[in-house]
């Protein structure tokens, strides 16, 4: 039995989420192995809602929106689901990868918590995601089995935030981002195109900030580009949205189930040239094989997609790949054939704010990826600006 009260990810201040998943908690899930699906839009074989979500009206939109896809909503008479347990862990995962959960947001979620360096604070319209990236920090930080949760009481959550402008210190009051107002992150724990096409969430999200009047600015990244329903949103210029991009390398062998990089790209420009600030999150960033050249070809295109766009609000989040022990050893059992280098030996040791081991690239290594995305950026990109390194 799933308790969909209990949110997926669980706030542990012992392990708190970050923008790049230096600390996260993690399960042994090694007996599982996802497989990796082209690209095309997610749709569950099982739908569910708990009787709080019909209270809502937005939660009575997702289900008509999920009926409307020929989807029937089964609805429960708790929060309590079975029929996701299996017989071992495999059976388990695919059941609740494949179900996805309409439910009203716990009440823990009305706290907003920074997300350093990505933003101010961080709001949660989902938890859960249909996407196989075999790096995946958020693999190792789930509290049970993965049944995505959907929230219906959006307009609760954000009005919620209304209290939270103008106290963020993550972004908001440095001076090199003072310009983007107060940020909040809302794609900390889900892929939100992933969703879209079955919440509406984050379109009536664009709208909301879009009608906020107030320094602020709502952000979201994504590896998907089905984007067309945002052209034409008032957005303001308040919804800043990033695509998560890598070289050809990463993108064509450990990112399954994804848009392919020319796809997302091509959604890149046709945001900007709606107005929307844009933005990359390069992420993580490998040392693989020729990485240069790589990562050249990834910013070449990239410069090719953004040309001739006018008034171009470009942005890049440098995250280098690290991992922990922890989640080392549920990615290999995810996917014992994985090319990710995770070679503690060829790795830094650190320790997190709270204690947590993690492995990052030596610090010479770090240096010289850092000296030259930096000096690349600026050379193939340069209306682009970098907000953060890690």
């Amino acid at each position: 039995m799933t308790d969909l009260d209990v949110p997926l990810a669980l706030d542990d201040p012992a392990a708190p989420h970050s923008a790049s998943g230096e600390t996260v908690r993690t399960h042994d899930l090694s007996d599982v192995a996802p497989p990796a699906r082209p690209a095309r839009r997610w749709f569950p074989k099982r739908v569910v809602a708990t009787p709080p979500a019909y209270d809502h009206p937005h939660g009575r939109r997702i289900i008509e929106r999920v009926e409307a896809q020929g989807i029937e909503v089964e609805r429960l008479t708790s929060a309590r689901l079975t029929g996701v347990r299996g017989e071992n862990d495999r059976q388990t995962y695919a059941r609740a990868k494949s179900t996805l959960a309409i439910v009203v947001s716990p009440p823990s979620r009305r706290k907003l918590q920074p997300i350093a360096p990505s933003a101010d604070w961080r709001f949660d319209l989902a938890e859960g995601c249909p996407a196989h990236c075999q790096y995946c920090y958020l693999a190792g930080s789930l509290s049970g089995p993965p049944v995505t949760r959907v929230y219906a009481d959006l307009d609760d959550i954000l009005d919620n935030l209304t209290e939270y402008a103008g106290r963020g210190t993550v972004t908001s009051r440095r001076v090199a981002r003072r310009d983007e107002g107060t940020t909040f992150e809302a794609s900390c724990y889900t892929d939100p195109l992933a969703l879209e096409h079955l919440t509406g969430s984050w379109r009536r999200a664009v709208e909301h900030f879009g009608a906020w009047d107030a320094s602020v600015q709502l952000r979201w990244t994504t590896k998907f580009g089905d984007v067309d329903s945002f052209v034409g949103l008032p957005h303001q210029g308040r919804t800043r949205v990033r695509f998560s991009v890598n070289c050809l390398p990463v993108t064509t062998r450990m990112e399954g189930g994804t848009s392919p990089l020319p796809e997302r790209l091509a959604a890149l420009r046709k945001l900007a040239l709606d107005g929307y600030p844009v933005g990359l999150t390069i992420a993580p960033i490998m040392t693989v094989d020729d990485w240069r050249e790589a990562y050249g070809e990834l910013l070449d295109a990239v410069a090719a997609a953004v040309d001739g766009v006018p008034e171009l609000d470009l942005t890049a989040e440098l995250i280098t790949h690290r991992f922990t022990p922890g989640s080392k050893e549920v990615l290999l059992g995810w996917y014992p054939r994985t090319r990710l280098e995770m070679d503690e030996e060829s790795r830094s040791r650190k320790h997190g704010k709270f204690g947590a081991v993690k492995y990052v690239y030596p610090a010479d290594v770090m240096a010289e990826l850092r000296g030259w995305f930096e000096h690349e950026i600026a050379a193939r990109l340069p209306q682009c600006r970098i907000l953060y390194w890690t």
